[in-house]
């Protein structure tokens, strides 16, 4: 049985489950929230190639269910060795996304940002936190052992919790996209001693960024940077040799 879907035409949503939702007015392209539509997940495809870093939002709270869905396909990250060895800290609305951005901007920053405006508005901020100790606890044990990883963190050539933090922040941006939302991700420029007391984040963790998402207000400028334009596959993609 196909998925009911709202329409301007039609109104209210009904699911056999719940009974009718709310009107919303559906977009032709991807409606907001569309998980709280019953709308059949978006091809990943779609998804990949519709991702935008958005940077501009109204202060239109994101449901809730839409949030722990987004939240639910970031767990499904791959991971090293299986250890998952980040965490979010995920604050909604002002009173809570406050202490964030009071962590990790300045007055100065604030107020010569032509961004800020757009961005303070976001309702959901996920800060995520890798946990270095937790790998090598994991490289100890004796299925991992031979990999000599286990007793410092400079043994490894690359880190793989900020890596895996990396994937979960991706899946973040595509499973936002996915529910009709928008996100961008902001790295760790500074603030990171004041972000983990702010949230009460143990000493242990590494703040490697957070994902801003909300419903866009249609005001973003675009980045300068997007007039670099993407890398092409034929000047990314080596084949058999460099």
């Amino acid at each position: 049985m196909a998925s009911p879907v709202a329409s301007p035409a039609t109104g209210p949503v009904a699911s056999p489950a719940t009974g009718p939702v709310a009107s919303v007015v559906v977009s032709p392209v991807r409606p907001l929230f569309a998980s709280v539509l019953y709308l059949p997940p978006m091809e990943l495809s779609d998804a990949v190639r519709g991702r935008r870093m958005v940077r501009s939002f109204s202060s239109t709270p994101v449901p809730s269910a839409v949030l722990e869905r987004v939240l639910e396909l970031a767990c499904t990250a791959p991971s090293a060795g299986n250890t998952g060895g980040w965490d979010a800290v995920v604050l909604s609305g002002p009173e809570q996304t406050e202490r964030f951005w009071e962590a990790t901007t300045t007055a100065d920053w604030r107020m010569g940002s032509r961004r800020w405006a757009g961005m303070a508005r976001a309702p959901v901020v996920v800060a995520l936190f890798a946990h270095p100790e937790a790998y090598l606890e994991r490289y100890r044990l004796p299925d991992k052992h031979h990999s000599d990883l286990g007793h410092e963190e400079g043994a490894w050539p690359v880190p793989y919790w900020f890596v895996d933090a990396g994937f979960a922040a991706l899946l973040l941006l595509l499973a936002a996209t996915d529910a009709g939302l928008g996100a961008c991700f902001l790295g760790n420029f500074r603030g990171e001693a004041h972000l983990r007391v702010a949230l009460g984040v143990p000493d242990t963790r590494r703040y490697v960024g957070a994902v801003v998402m909300g419903t866009p207000d249609g005001a973003d400028r675009p980045s300068s940077s997007a007039a670099r334009g993407r890398r092409q596959p034929p000047e990314v993609v080596h084949r058999g040799h460099w």
